[in-house]
């Protein structure tokens, strides 16, 4: 009984792994959560695989996101020293952003611990 619903919400499209996903992904982005942070709870729920990677590697806006976040929490202007930047980057790397992202968006004068595996 339950195993035939399910297909038939499947064959519907209204059981969709893959939207499940993407609508995770942009939803948690748009909180200011990076691919690392996502990734993990997407874990913490159970689901893994192809899936995760791919709409995690498609998804276009991760430095928008990442810069919406720093400027929501440090303000538009840039940081002024060496010290603020190390401080932003420790900030973003704790949203869950690659540390490639953080230097792209800091300068690649910012190194952060090397969180993309």
């Amino acid at each position: 009984m339950v195993t035939a619903l399910i297909e038939r919400l499947v064959a519907e499209k209204l059981l969709d792994d893959c939207r499940y996903v993407g609508n995770f992904i942009a939803y948690h982005a748009a909180r200011g959560q990076g691919p690392l942070r996502v990734r993990a709870e997407l874990r913490q729920k159970g689901v893994v695989g192809e899936i995760v990677e791919e709409r995690l590697a498609a998804f276009p806006e991760w430095i928008a996101h990442l810069k919406s976040a720093r400027d929501k929490k440090f303000g538009a202007r840039p940081p002024a020293n060496f010290v603020e930047k190390v401080r932003q980057a420790r900030f973003l790397s704790y949203r869950g952003f690659t540390s490639a992202q953080i230097r792209s968006a800091l300068g690649s004068d910012v190194d952060v611990d090397d969180r993309e595996t």
